[in-house]
C-alpha cells in the first residue's frame, strides 16, 4: 500500500504556495506517482494554503524574531502615503514604541507610487456630479479634508522634496459636450461662493484655451489652486523620514489573516505568525473584505509618452467628470483614465490594461491633446484606487485591537496624509 508523509495536523481547506509545491514535486518522484497524483491524494488541487506556515514556520534567527517580531506595539499594513503618515504619526505620540510597516509589494502595491501626482480637490465637473449624490455640507466638507491635507503633506515633506508646482489647474471640454461645458460655466458663481470661506477666493474661472488642444469648447475652466507633484520624489521622502524615525519596514509581506485575542492581534503572513498590540489597515483598493464590501477596487491605466521637444503644455488637466486626467512631466504627456468606460472590468484588483480604454486614451492624445503632432508611447501601467458608494473615507476601529483608513476615492495625494494622521490618532 502506497504510503504518503503524514502531518501531526490537520490540513485546512488550502491555497498551495511554491515552497509546498516544490516539496511535493520532490516527495512525487521520491514515491514514484505523478506529482497531480500527490495533489489529489491530499486533496490539495486548486486548493488555498492561508495555513501554510503551521507546516514550516519560516527559519527566523534570534536576532531577527527580537529586533523584528518581537514586543511589536504597532503594526500597519500598507507602505503607501496614509500607511506612512500613520507611522510618522504615531512616532509623534509614542517616542518609544516599536512601529512596524508591512508591504506587500516590492513598492506600495495600490497607487501611491503610481499615480499621476495632482495636488488637487476636485475639478468643477467633478464637484457637481458629487453635489447629486452628497450634501452641500458633505461635499464642502470633503474638499475642506482635502485642502488640509495637501497643506499637511506640503509642511511634513518640503515643496522642494515633492517638486511642488503650483500651476494651477484646467477643465476641458469636448465639442460634443456642450450640454456639460454650459451647465458648468453656469455654476461657478454658485460653487465659488460655497467654496470662498475655505479660499477666500473665487476658485474656478474661465480661460480661452492658449494650448491649442483640438476639438474641445473654446474656454477652459481654470483653478489656481490647483498644483502637481512627483510621485516617485514624494514616497521617496516618505521613506526617508520613516527610516530616520526609526520604523521598520518589510516588504513582500503579505498578511493572509489576523485574530484580535482581546490584549493582542496575532498576525499571520505567508509562512509564520506574530503578535502586536494593535494592527492598523491603510490598505485602500484592498480593503474590502475589512469593510464588508464599503471600499472597492478601482484601476487606473495610465499612459506616457517619449519626450516631445518644446511641449507647451503646463499644469494639471481634467476632462470627463475627473475621468481622465493629463499633465506634462519631464516634456511627457502622463495620460490616464478610463474607468468610466467598462465599470465592470476596472473593479478589480488586477493590474494590466485593456483594449477599449488604451484606444480611448491615444484618441485623446491624438485628436485632442497633441493634434497635428507626432508622439510616441514610452510606457504603459496601472494602479489601484478605493472607491464606494461614498466619497467620504472609511476611518474607523474594527475590533478592540484593529482599525483601517480606506476609501481614498482617487485623491490618495490630496487626502492620504490626513487620513493616515486620522488613522493613528484613533489609538
Amino acid at each position: 500500500m502506497l504510503k504518503v508523509p503524514i502531518f501531526k495536523f490537520q490540513i485546512p481547506k488550502i491555497v498551495v504556495i511554491e515552497n509546498l509545491k516544490r516539496k511535493l514535486e520532490i516527495w512525487s518522484r521520491s514515491l514514484g506517482i505523478k506529482y497531480w497524483n500527490l495533489f489529489k491524494i491530499w486533496n490539495l488541487k486548486n486548493c488555498n494554503l492561508t495555513q501554510y506556515w503551521n507546516l514550516e514556520k519560516m527559519e527566523l534567527s534570534y536576532w531577527e524574531l527580537k529586533n523584528w517580531f518581537t514586543n511589536v506595539d504597532y503594526t500597519i499594513v500598507g507602505s503607501g502615503i496614509v500607511g506612512l503618515h500613520t507611522a510618522l504619526r504615531l512616532r509623534e505620540r509614542f517616542p518609544a514604541a516599536k512601529i512596524l510597516v508591512l508591504e506587500r509589494g516590492m513598492l506600495p502595491q495600490g497607487a501611491s507610487t503610481k499615480n499621476a501626482g495632482f495636488a488637487c480637490f476636485g475639478s468643477l465637473s467633478e464637484i457637481m456630479e458629487d453635489l447629486k449624490t452628497h450634501s452641500e455640507d458633505d461635499v464642502v466638507h470633503l474638499i475642506e479634508k482635502r485642502w488640509k491635507g495637501l497643506q499637511l503633506l506640503r509642511k511634513r515633506l518640503g515643496d522642494s522634496a515633492i517638486d511642488f508646482k503650483p500651476y494651477g489647474g484646467y477643465e476641458l471640454f469636448l465639442k460634443e459636450d456642450e450640454f456639460g461645458f454650459n451647465e458648468c460655466v453656469s455654476k461657478i458663481p454658485f460653487i465659488n461662493e460655497v467654496l470662498k470661506p475655505l479660499f477666500k477666493a473665487d476658485v474656478f474661472s474661465k480661460e480661452i484655451d492658449r494650448f491649442g488642444f483640438g476639438n474641445i469648447q473654446e474656454y477652459l475652466i481654470f483653478n489656481p489652486f490647483e498644483a502637481q507633484i512627483d510621485t516617485g520624489n514624494m514616497m521617496q521622502e516618505l521613506l526617508k523620514q520613516a527610516i530616520a524615525a526609526n520604523i521598520l519596514i518589510l516588504n513582500q509581506q503579505t498578511v493572509t489573516s489576523y485574530a484580535d485575542a482581546g490584549n493582542h492581534v496575532e498576525v499571520v503572513l505567508n509562512d509564520f505568525s506574530f503578535k502586536t498590540h494593535k494592527l492598523l489597515f491603510a490598505t485602500n483598493g484592498f480593503a474590502g473584505s475589512l469593510t464588508s464590501g464599503a471600499v472597492k477596487p478601482a484601476r487606473a491605466q495610465v499612459l506616457i509618452t517619449e519626450p516631445i521637444y518644446n511641449l507647451d503644455i503646463r499644469g494639471t488637466f481634467h476632462l470627463d467628470r475627473g475621468y481622465y486626467y493629463f499633465r506634462n512631466i519631464d516634456n511627457r504627456i502622463l495620460l490616464g483614465g478610463g474607468r468610466n468606460l467598462d465599470f465592470e472590468a476596472e473593479t478589480t484588483t488586477e493590474f494590466g490594461q485593456t483594449k477599449i480604454v488604451q484606444n480611448k486614451l491615444e484618441d485623446l492624445l491624438k485628436n485632442v491633446i497633441l493634434p497635428n503632432q507626432d508622439f510616441q508611447i514610452a510606457h504603459r501601467w496601472s494602479g489601484i484606487m478605493g472607491v464606494g458608494n461614498s466619497k467620504n473615507p472609511v476611518v474607523s476601529q474594527l475590533s478592540d485591537n484593529v482599525f483601517c483608513g480606506v476609501r481614498l476615492g482617487g485623491m490618495g495625494v490630496a487626502i492620504g496624509s490626513l487620513i493616515g494622521t486620522e488613522l493613528a490618532d484613533l489609538i
